[in-house]
């Protein structure tokens, strides 16, 4: 049976664990395929939105313009909120203003015409098989359940747990640089367990059309 363990405990060759923001920087560097900012959830937000009604959960799939000014962009993130009938209290602020400066993070880091953000209300054992995605890189932070796993290889013998909260940096196969770290990566497998995640998830586009 495959052992889960947690970044906190334990690491992998060819991914970088950072205890700020700025170490994701990491990934930049030709032998990581992966940076995790180790950062703990702020208790008040966690609280608040693990005991959400998951139909209140906000969930969307917009491009975004990372040069334009990020008040915009909390317009939209506050949008998909509304949508949701995410109710309007602090702890949404907290979480809108943490999704904002993700993006602004994400922007700096991975420069490009457009990013494609993605909220996900997961109840189903998506992307269930380890894999590396078509993308240049894609950061996912999950707010709510399980965080992302990874290992190494299609099969890996130990499988690592991303903290819930803990934004992950991940190259993809349109990354330029080689040899593949072997680093692959899912989404937990909860299918029949009741949990319900709620995931963040960005990419880079240098073409809107290629959100279509």
């Amino acid at each position: 049976m495959n052992q889960i363990r947690s970044i906190l405990n334990a690491g992998v060759s060819g991914v970088a664990a950072a205890d700020t923001p700025t170490g994701l920087s990491a990934i930049l560097k030709p032998d990581c395929a992966a940076a995790i900012w180790r950062r703990r959830p702020l208790p008040a937000l966690q609280v608040w939105i693990d005991a959400l009604d998951p139909d209140r959960l906000p969930g969307a799939r917009v491009i975004l313009r990372p040069d334009v000014a990020y008040g915009s962009i909390r317009q939209t993130v506050l949008g998909i909120c509304d949508a949701a009938a995410t109710p309007d209290c602090p702890e949404r602020d907290l979480l809108i203003d943490d999704i904002v400066a993700q993006v602004a993070m994400f922007a700096r880091l991975m420069p490009s015409r457009y990013l494609r953000l993605r909220l996900d209300v997961v109840t189903t054992n998506a992307c269930r098989k380890f894999h590396v995605d078509m993308v240049t890189a894609r950061l996912v932070c999950t707010y709510r359940g399980t965080g992302t796993q990874y290992g190494i290889g299609p099969d890996p013998a130990r499988i690592h747990t991303v903290p819930t909260g803990a934004p992950i940096l991940l190259r993809g196969t349109l990354w330029p640089v080689e040899p593949d770290a072997g680093v692959r990566h899912r989404s937990p497998p909860i299918e029949g367990t009741g949990e319900v995640r709620l995931v963040l998830v960005l990419d880079p586009l240098d073409d809107a059309e290629e959100a279509q």
